[in-house]
């Protein structure tokens, strides 16, 4: 009679985990997708982007402007915790005159004490051809020691939703008082 009742019991029991189950996944705030709804393609494509973005610190229009001063103690050495904002022209070329295909928004902060680093969160709005009105964006450390640095590439909208990958930036040239420019390589898989 223990045995019967031990084994109805588990039977009953295997039932409701089941039924539970069964039911979660009908709960109507999760499911399934076609990415055929969403407009995606079924295999992904992978891109490689050029860009170049032209800073400018001075004057009366500059593009890139220091929102929080460093903390005096770290000024001259990490400038640790100014915060900039930019909104500067992605070009083709490392020439200012280069065609504009887009432009890069975004956020910068020195974030560390010990040398001169940045964490950069940046959106690629582009502007040309079948990209016009999408989005790249970067977010992650920009280790200015190194000539190539390297940051992911977290997501995007448009051509790019559910983008993956990374960027590879280095400095062409820069003037800390004056102006900079900056080349991005974006790898990016996308649908």
């Amino acid at each position: 009679m223990a045995t019967q009742f031990l084994i109805l019991s588990l039977l009953i029991f295997c039932n409701t985990i089941t039924f539970t189950t069964a039911k979660d996944t009908n709960t109507g705030f999760v499911g399934s997708l076609d990415p055929k709804t969403l407009g995606l393609k079924k295999t992904h494509s992978f891109s490689h982007f050029r860009f170049y973005f032209h800073e400018r610190f001075d004057g009366s229009d500059p593009t890139s402007v220091f929102v929080i001063p460093p903390l005096p103690k770290y000024n001259s050495t990490t400038s640790f915790g100014t915060v900039g904002i930019m909104d500067n022209a992605l070009t083709v070329g490392p020439e200012r005159t280069s065609k504009v295909v887009g432009r890069i928004e975004g956020i910068a902060a020195a974030t560390s004490q010990s040398e001169f680093n940045l964490l950069v969160v940046l959106t690629f709005v582009l502007t040309e051809g079948n990209y016009n009105g999408s989005t790249i964006t970067v977010l992650g450390r920009n280790r200015l020691s190194q000539k190539i640095r390297e940051i992911p590439v977290i997501g995007g909208t448009g051509v790019f939703r559910f983008a993956t990958g990374y960027a590879e930036t280095n400095t062409i040239f820069i003037d800390p008082k004056t102006r900079s420019t900056i080349e991005y390589n974006i790898y990016v898989s996308h649908y």
